[in-house]
């Protein structure tokens, strides 16, 4: 409820920090000088917080300010849960960068604050045929797109080979036979899978989703109302439950993003599911175990449904309606599709992060990288399930109520009443998807 009524808060302000930051009556600075320079100070906020991300990041930003001298870039660096709760509380008080990353989920609600401006001259100028219309439709409002795809990844499942083959389990293509391998895993201080239910993120949102969505529905129905009390949401939630029970740390009830995927980069679960991250996190955690992990496609409910994707992540950047220098924000971003420099950044999470731009995947360059060899059955699994599906909750396209649905921690509170306090499983259900119905209400 804090959460809602700061993001409500920031709504009604949020004229008033539009045009402070946009200067009313006085003129904006300068972006160039006379004599075509590019001149002034921006702040670039992004949510890349490991090192090789992060440092790759910092070396273009170096290079573009050598090239233009005139140019200062300040990078600051947040989680993307800290992100969330910056921007939104920032936007009340005219606190929000010149530029960031975001979440897609998040750019529907600054689009629906109208806190961003249109970057169709960047998309033309990179060559708007190289980027998928489903990217692009994700940061789309009345024609214009308000944000440009970086990179893209999909969730899919995650597994040990050496423990599967040690326990004559062949890999999960259902959802039954995930659960037996699951608790057929669990043993020798080896989870089968964590089930984490932290309400700071939204990481119950996106189980419940892989449930829902191998039955062929999703969290939010035709008509943007939620989907919790459907007899899949209602067999998901059993799943997840008795996956918890007999799979999972008592300890992930709290657990976030990160939490969970440290278990899985340590070797103390099984399972997991992840996008390819999960290959640069145990490399760096656990190196020894690379020759073991690999990932498939999230499992069906039955062997024969048609193949389906759960979530895909396109990660854009945007620019902000108060950034007194947008055209340098622009070229910064242009800098970073260049193609010997996308393809560095890219690097600095081979397979975790996939260009978002055709022409790119095919170059020696990108092919030549280790990691990328190495996984090539992993790059595949994503690529393959990127194309199949949308961000979560937008299976009906970008709305606000599918970022209230991954933000707001509804879902895992009702996960948490269920698992801490023993609440009816239909009644806690119902309980979540009025909540979220209310919230819904709210932007409507």
């Amino acid at each position: 409820m804090k959460r809602k009524l700061a993001m409500l808060l920031a709504g009604v302000m949020l004229v008033g920090s539009i045009l402070s930051g946009c200067g009313g009556s006085e003129e904006p600075a300068a972006t160039t000088t006379a004599d075509g320079e590019l001149e002034g100070d921006i702040t670039f906020w992004h949510s890349f917080t490991q090192g090789p991300r992060l440092e790759t990041i910092q070396k273009v930003a170096d290079q573009f300010m050598e090239d233009n001298p005139k140019v200062n870039i300040t990078i600051e660096t947040f989680s993307w849960a800290d992100f969330y709760t910056k921007w939104t509380t920032g936007l009340a008080s005219g606190n929000v960068p010149d530029m960031s990353t975001a979440l897609p989920s998040q750019v529907v609600e600054m689009l629906d604050a109208e806190a961003l401006i249109p970057l169709d001259d960047v998309i033309d100028d990179i060559g708007r045929d190289r980027f998928s219309e489903a990217a692009l439709s994700e940061g789309e409002k009345d024609g214009e797109c308000y944000s440009v795809p970086l990179y893209s990844h999909a969730q899919v499942m995650w597994y040990r080979k050496d423990l599967l083959e040690e326990a004559g389990l062949e890999v999960p293509k259902t959802w039954d036979e995930f659960a037996e391998a699951a608790k057929a895993l669990t043993k020798d201080g080896v989870y089968g899978c964590s089930f984490p239910c932290g309400a700071s993120d939204m990481m119950a949102t996106r189980f419940l989703n892989f449930y829902v969505r191998s039955a062929g529905e999703s969290l939010l129905n035709d008509d943007l109302t939620a989907n919790i009390t459907s007899d899949a949401a209602i067999d998901g939630i059993n799943f997840w439950v008795d996956i918890y029970k007999n799979c999972s740390p008592q300890d992930s009830v709290n657990y976030v993003t990160l939490d969970q995927a440290d278990l899985y980069y340590k070797g103390k679960t099984a399972f997991d599911f992840n996008s390819g991250f999960q290959i640069s996190g145990v490399e760096e955690n656990s190196p020894e175990l690379l020759d073991y992990i690999d990932c498939a496609p999230l499992p069906k409910i039955n062997e024969d449904d048609p193949d389906y994707g759960a979530e895909t992540s396109n990660i854009p950047i945007v620019v902000w309606q108060n950034s007194e220098h947008p055209e340098i924000c622009k070229e910064f971003m242009k800098k970073l599709y260049e193609e010997d420099t996308y393809v560095e950044f890219l690097s600095a999470t081979p397979v975790g992060m996939l260009p978002s731009i055709t022409g790119i995947s095919d170059l020696e360059s990108y092919q030549s990288n280790p990691t990328i060899q190495k996984f090539s059955n992993a790059e595949k699994v994503i690529s393959d399930a990127v194309g199949k599906s949308a961000a979560l909750g937008f299976e009906h396209g970008p709305s606000v109520q599918a970022g209230l649905l991954t933000s707001q921690g509804v879902i895992e509170t009702m996960f948490q009443q269920i698992i801490t306090n023993g609440k009816d499983v239909e009644q806690a259900a119902q309980d979540a998807e009025d909540e979220l119905n209310e919230l819904f209400k709210s932007v409507q």
